[in-house]
């Protein structure tokens, strides 16, 4: 019976081995290379491209209200002209919302926490009091960028005399969750659900050494010199901070690339940066501004304004590894 048990765990070691050699061989023959021989060193970077018949959206997806190509920040807030409290909405799409907030001075948001993925906030104008469950409170101005975890209740409330500017992001999957509390009455009926009293198991999400409560990143990246890069690289949810120099606008024969399967949508957090998106004149914009492509269209971002400037463009979509599909002139590259 050992002798029996050693060789079939023998031939399960060497079924594995050929496996793992066969999808090696199988991935090397979709990126038209050699396989790597067994003793060569671990590769360093991104792997090289595939060459593979991919889908394109075609047509590709239109902007359906409130979505849009180019929201401006000085557009959002002409409209809420006089208002202290407000919402507009920016995104919806079928993966990621996200919304402009206002709140007044001295006002606070209700309690409430989402249900299965992160929430992210960036600051944008005041100072807001951020209070988490089951954390220490902080204060957050502008250029903050803010990391929720799903199923923690939060509320921010507006410091001083200013209102607090703020932009929310959630996985639109999630619904609202409100703690039960005796000065709160059964909340209202929502997009085809109601709120009934229950319990609810799984618990709530934490921190992490990838999962910080928040990014001063005004402070930390373009004063402290701190490496910009992803905030939140979680399921649903994958918020990053690209950050470079202006350049010269790249000629429109340079198309980008495109996903197969979602949007993608940029925060302009820092300096400008210029979008050509297929189909859409190309975009200049500047901080504060929210700048997207729509499923299955080329696109293709670059630092703008003064050439050498500063410049960060917060990409935001659900997938950290999502697909980039290229053309084959480009080599895989932008």
């Amino acid at each position: 019976m050992k002798r029996f048990a050693i060789g079939s765990a023998m031939t399960a070691i060497a079924m594995v081995a050929i496996a793992a050699t066969a999808q090696v061989n199988a991935q090397a023959g979709m990126s038209g290379a050699a396989p790597p021989p067994p003793d060569a060193p671990a590769r360093r970077g991104p792997p090289p491209p595939m060459r593979l018949w991919m889908p394109k959206k075609t047509p590709y997806a239109d902007y359906k209200a409130p979505n849009r190509p180019w929201w401006k920040l000085a557009d959002v807030l002409a409209l809420h002209k006089g208002q202290k409290t407000w919402t507009q909405p920016i995104v919806r799409n079928r993966d990621i919302v996200a919304d402009w907030k206002q709140i007044a001075p001295g006002k606070a948001t209700d309690a409430v926490a989402y249900s299965d993925n992160r929430t992210a906030i960036i600051v944008w104008d005041g100072e807001v009091k951020v209070s988490l469950a089951g954390q220490p409170s902080f204060v957050a101005r502008k250029g903050f960028e803010i990391d929720i975890p799903y199923r923690v209740a939060f509320t921010l409330e507006a410091m001083g005399d200013a209102p607090a500017l703020y932009f929310e992001i959630h996985a639109a999957s999630d619904l609202p969750l409100y703690p039960v509390e005796p000065a709160r009455a059964r909340p209202k009926p929502t997009d085809g659900f109601i709120y009934e009293e229950r319990l609810a198991t799984g618990g709530p999400g934490g921190f992490d050494e990838a999962n910080k409560p928040y990014l001063d990143y005004y402070g930390d990246v373009v004063k402290g010199g701190a490496r910009a890069g992803p905030f939140i690289m979680a399921q649903h949810m994958f918020v990053n901070n690209i950050r470079g120099r202006g350049v010269p606008t790249p000629p429109s024969s340079n198309l980008g690339h495109y996903h197969i399967g979602y949007d993608e949508f940029w925060f302009v957090m820092e300096g400008n940066v210029d979008l050509q998106v297929e189909g859409v004149p190309l975009i200049k914009a500047s901080a504060g501004d929210v700048v997207s492509a729509a499923q299955g269209r080329w696109h293709r971002a670059s630092f703008g304004g003064p050439e050498g400037q500063m410049g960060t463009r917060v990409a935001i979509n659900p997938y950290p590894a999502g697909l980039h599909g290229y053309s084959l002139e480009s080599g895989g590259r932008q």
